[in-house]
C-alpha cells in the first residue's frame, strides 16, 4: 500500500512514525509539504520522499491522507481537484464533512466519493490515541481496512455509524484530553491547598489519573462498578462524591460535551462553505 500525505505536521508525523514501527516501508510513504526545509526534515527523520507539490510520483499512490488544517483545506485541495483516480482519501481534518471534501476534490461537476473522515486525538502523538472513523458508503471493506490499519498506528479505533456521529466523536475523544487535563489541574490545586508543593501535587494527580485509566482499561467491570468498589459507606470517597453530586458535576460534564458537539456542527457548516 502506497500512501501520500498532504501535510507534514504533528499528526502526520505521528502517523508516519507509528506506521514505520508497524512495518510500513519508507519507500511506500510520501509527503507533500510546503517549504524545502520542512521537506528536508521529514526526509531526514523518516527516510520518506517529501516534495513541495503534488507531482506524478506523489499521485502514484493507493491512499491520500489529508493532514492540513481545516481552515487551509479548501485551498490545499485545488491542485488535486479532478486528478484523483480511485485512490482512497482519508481526512484527519476536524470538522470537515465528506460532502464538502468530495466537492472540492471532484472534477467536471462530479464529487469525489471514496472518502473516509477520521478524528484522532492528541494522545496519538505518543501512540496512545483513539480515532473515530466514518466512511462514505462507496468505500468497500478493503478501503475501510486500509483506513483502520493506518489510523491504528497511533492507537485504537472506533467506527461511527453515521457521519453526524463524528461531531460527537470530536466532542468526546477529540476534546476529551482537555477535560482530563482540566481535572488534573483541579486535583493538583487541591493537593497544593492541602499542603503539598507543586511537584508532589502534580505527581499525585497525574499518576492517580493514569493508574485509574489503566485499571479501567484492563477491567471487565464498568466504570460505575469500579467507582462503587472504591467507595466505602461513610468513608472519604463517599464524602467527595456526594459533594460532586451536589454540585451537579456529572450533569455539567455531560452538558459540556453537548456544547462541544453543537459547536462542531456549527464549525462544519462554516468550514464547508464555498
Amino acid at each position: 500500500m502506497k500512501i501520500t500525505f498532504l501535510g507534514g505536521g504533528n499528526m502526520a508525523t505521528a502517523l508516519i512514525g507509528g506506521m514505520l514501527e508497524r512495518g510500513f516501508l519508507p519507500a511506500d510513504i510520501q509527503v507533500v509539504e510546503l517549504g524545502s526545509e520542512a521537506c528536508a526534515v521529514l526526509e531526514g527523520r523518516f527516510s520518506v520522499r517529501a516534495v513541495a507539490a503534488f507531482d506524478e510520483a506523489a499521485l502514484d499512490c493507493d491512499v491520500v491522507v489529508l493532514a492540513v488544517k481545516p481552515q487551509q483545506m479548501k485551498l490545499a485541495l485545488v491542485p488535486l481537484a479532478g486528478r484523483l483516480d480511485g485512490q482512497l482519501v482519508i481526512s484527519i481534518a476536524a470538522g470537515l464533512r465528506l460532502a464538502d471534501l468530495g466537492r472540492w476534490l471532484g472534477g467536471q461537476g462530479r464529487p469525489y466519493t471514496r472518502l473516509v473522515r477520521c478524528m484522532p486525538n492528541t494522545p496519538a502523538l505518543i501512540g496512545a490515541g483513539v480515532t473515530g472513523l466514518y466512511a462514505d458508503p462507496s468505500v468497500d471493506s478493503a478501503g475501510r481496512e486500509d483506513a483502520e490499519r493506518i489510523l491504528s498506528a497511533v492507537g485504537s479505533t472506533v467506527w461511527a455509524e453515521t457521519e453526524a456521529q463524528m461531531d460527537a466523536v470530536t466532542a468526546i475523544s477529540g476534546s476529551g484530553p482537555a477535560y482530563v487535563f482540566h481535572f488534573i489541574e483541579a486535583l493538583e490545586a487541591a493537593g497544593q491547598r492541602l499542603g503539598f508543593d507543586e511537584v508532589a501535587a502534580r505527581r499525585l494527580a497525574i499518576d492517580t489519573v493514569l493508574g485509574a485509566a489503566k485499571l479501567a482499561a484492563g477491567s471487565a467491570d464498568a466504570p460505575a462498578v469500579l467507582r462503587q468498589k472504591v467507595t466505602s459507606k461513610g468513608g472519604t470517597t463517599e464524602a467527595a462524591l456526594a459533594h460532586l453530586a451536589g454540585a451537579g458535576w456529572h450533569d455539567v460534564l455531560v452538558a459540556a460535551v453537548g456544547a462541544a458537539e453543537a459547536r462542531g456542527r456549527e464549525l462544519g457548516e462554516l468550514l464547508g462553505k464555498d
